[in-house]
């Protein structure tokens, strides 16, 4: 389907940009900007804490509203700008205050993106998400793949001054080439449909249905423990590879690694989900995640350390697939963008920051390697668990108004 097209372009643009930020994020904050563990732990904590409220509160204005293409738009336009102000900031309060920042909008862009993905592809058929999705996998791909290329050849920036204990003087130059393809993303996302399923309309008050949906409920607390036991890991990474004697091509391959294996999985994820449900991609997502962590901790030769990671692909598209197609079966379709909110604020939120600052913590005091066992030891359980935890939902479909109702007042 023609609409299709923007979409994945969106997905392609804006996952590319997260290509250049995440892996390396925490790294420039070690290095470059000089913060110990318990203050990049804090830094970590922001956008959680942010989201808490963003994330909700932008999904209720996407419901209630109808216009959920055209918030995401001004979300993703807003994110552009985000980066580019945390790129400018030194010192540990400067980059406290751009990064609390950054979140306002940010936060909000991968739920809404989400929820505005399945209302378009509402009946394009069990695959179209996952080939839309494994765009966004490539371009993250791509800029894991260029930007430390793309850094080696500025010698200009490649200078002794940051230190000798920095991997990379220019990394800061992530900021501005982020802060240029979010721009792209949200130039995009202007051209995304508004009408059909995606704008559907959410009356005051509707939201509470959620309260008293029990399979919601129960997967609040599962995403809880499950987003607990996987954000600390993944953002202390790159301090854990380095910490192993690895620099930012190693990173740079142990991340090829991982989504070389993830692309044809998250494309496969129409199979996925019919042989498994969305509640058994999660149970496996959580398990190998699980085993991940644990061999990652326990794992010293490199070769080895390195093919572990392949495990990545399967815990990614397990958890973080998994999760927005079992909320798609069991929330409301007037309320899929406050329900993916709700998600992300406790995923991302409320997870996160216990996540970051307990990470943070521990790996001042004993290590990456007792972060990843324990993390590691916490998911297995969880994935024993899940299946007790989450019941077993069917996708409900229900009527999608005219274009005409797009443009009604809200009452």
């Amino acid at each position: 389907m023609w609409h299709s097209i923007p979409l994945t372009l969106f997905w392609f643009t804006y996952f590319g940009s997260l290509g250049i930020f995440y892996p390396y994020f925490t790294l420039y904050l070690r290095e470059n900007a000089g913060l110990s563990g318990t203050q990049v732990g804090f830094v970590l904590a922001i956008s959680p804490l942010i989201g808490m409220i963003s994330q909700p509160f932008w999904g209720q204005v996407a419901d209630r509203t109808g216009a959920r293409t055209r918030v995401l738009a001004f979300l993703t336009l807003g994110t552009a700008l985000g980066y580019l102000g945390l790129g400018y900031a030194e010192g540990f309060p400067a980059i406290v205050i751009a990064t609390s920042a950054l979140a306002l909008a940010g936060t909000a862009v991968f739920p809404l993106m989400t929820s505005v993905s399945l209302a378009i592809l509402r009946d394009a058929g069990r695959h179209a998400f996952g080939r839309v999705r494994a765009w966004g996998t490539v371009g993250y791909f791509i800029l894991v793949l260029i930007l430390p290329w793309a850094l080696a050849s500025l010698p200009l920036f490649n200078h002794a001054g940051a230190g000798t204990n920095v991997s990379q003087p220019a990394l800061g130059l992530m900021f501005p080439m982020t802060a240029i393809l979010v721009l792209v993303s949200a130039l995009i996302a202007f051209m995304l449909p508004k009408k059909g399923a995606v704008g559907l309309r959410a009356a005051r008050g509707d939201w509470r249905e959620l309260l008293h949906n029990r399979a919601f409920l129960r997967f609040l607390g599962f995403s809880l423990l499950a987003h607990f036991l996987m954000h600390g890991p993944m953002w202390l990474f790159p301090i854990f590879i380095r910490g192993r004697g690895g620099d930012l091509a190693m990173i740079r391959n142990m991340w090829i690694l991982m989504l070389i294996v993830e692309i044809p999985l998250v494309l496969s994820t129409g199979s996925g989900l019919k042989r498994l449900g969305a509640r058994g991609m999660l149970t496996v997502g959580v398990t190998v995640g699980g085993l991940r962590w644990i061999l990652s901790a326990l794992i010293t030769e490199p070769t080895l350390l390195f093919a572990v990671q392949a495990l990545h692909g399967v815990m990614v598209v397990g958890l973080n697939l998994g999760s927005p197609l079992y909320l798609d079966a069991v929330a409301p379709a007037k309320l899929r963008s406050t329900a993916q909110g709700i998600q992300s604020m406790v995923a991302s939120g409320l997870a996160g920051i216990l996540s970051n600052l307990t990470a943070g913590w521990l790996v001042d005091r004993s290590g990456t390697d007792m972060l990843f066992l324990l993390c590691g030891i916490g998911s297995l359980t969880l994935g024993v668990l899940s299946v007790w935890m989450l019941p077993k939902v069917e996708r409900r479909d229900e009527a999608v108004p005219q274009p005409a109702l797009a443009g009604e007042t809200l009452t």
